[in-house]
């Protein structure tokens, strides 16, 4: 898969819902990716797994981010998304979460000790001919094991490794490993993808250095939506960032409901109201709101 530029959107848990995407394509990201999605749920039916399913073709390149514990049980999930989803370009899978509730049962992260599993599932999802994305972290003894955990990936099939510079056990705390990723990407050109600690367009261009193909962007685009005007070298007036924000708290609203539109604009709205005149008084203001319309009232400053 070629990519007009490398700027991607993360798969975050609550976050990377269909207006997010959409959001950050029209903002200039060239791929977006769904929120982690359960092939448990999938496989069981479940209609809220299924939800995160819902495309547009307005999303730039979609990948679909899977999560399991079981090889059968991706497999199958894969063949419901093929069935059920439209408008997606390839598969994402999930050896990186490092939260409980996803590792005590052998996901996300847990896959990190499982290599051969780990290997097997990238194989046999390259099995429905579409690109495979694998987000891993890196491992906690050393570089060596890490880059052989790549190495392994890579020989099954995958067509993007992307590396997050923490270790499972560092959870978000303390700084990613930045010479992981560099090791990796000279290592495996063409083939590695960072994440972490991406805040700033040096952040951005420090990564691209090392050789990475793309740069996923994740807390960092949540707390500085229009980091992608500043790569890109965009100038963008606040009421045209406010017009976006409100399309995508419009966008959420139709979708999924008022309260979902409400969570998301809060978690947007902070970076508008950073540089303001009484910046602190106003994101009080807006995080104990319970009205979009009271809201948008206080980011234009009418309140």
């Amino acid at each position: 898969m070629k990519l007009n530029n490398p700027l991607c959107l993360a798969p975050l848990a609550g976050v990377t819902t269909l207006p997010v995407r959409e959001l950050f394509a029209r903002l200039g990201v060239a791929l977006t990716h769904t929120e982690m999605i359960s092939c448990a749920g999938l496989i069981r039916n479940n209609e809220k797994t299924f939800d995160m399913l819902r495309t547009s073709g307005q999303e730039a390149e979609l990948i679909v981010q899977l999560f399991a514990n079981d090889l059968n049980v991706l497999i199958s999930g894969a063949e419901v998304v093929i069935k059920r989803c439209e408008n997606f370009s390839g598969f994402g899978i999930n050896m990186a979460c490092p939260m409980p509730k996803i590792t005590r049962n052998g996901s996300g992260s847990a896959l990190l000790k499982k290599p051969e599993l780990a290997f097997a599932m990238t194989r046999e999802l390259k099995r429905f001919n579409l690109p495979v994305f694998v987000k891993i972290r890196k491992l906690e003894n050393n570089n060596d094991e890490t880059l052989r955990f790549i190495a392994g990936l890579a020989e099954a099939g995958a067509d993007n490794i992307c590396i997050h510079g923490r270790t499972p056990a560092q959870r978000y705390e303390g700084l990613a490993d930045k010479n992981i990723v560099r090791l990796a990407a000279k290592e495996f050109p063409g083939l590695i993808s960072a994440s972490g600690d991406v805040k700033t367009v040096n952040d951005i261009n420090e990564y691209l250095s090392f050789g990475c193909v793309a740069v996923m962007l994740a807390r960092g685009i949540i707390a500085n939506p229009f980091l992608c005007d500043e790569f890109f070298g965009v100038t963008r007036s606040d009421e045209a960032k406010l017009e976006e924000l409100f399309n995508l708290a419009e966008r959420t609203l139709e979708i999924s409901g008022e309260h979902k539109a409400l969570v998301i604009l809060k978690r947007f709205a902070g970076s508008m109201l950073r540089y303001s005149h009484g910046s602190a008084e106003k994101r009080n203001l807006a995080m104990m709101s319970t009205s979009l319309n009271e809201i948008k009232q206080i980011l234009r400053g009418e309140i």
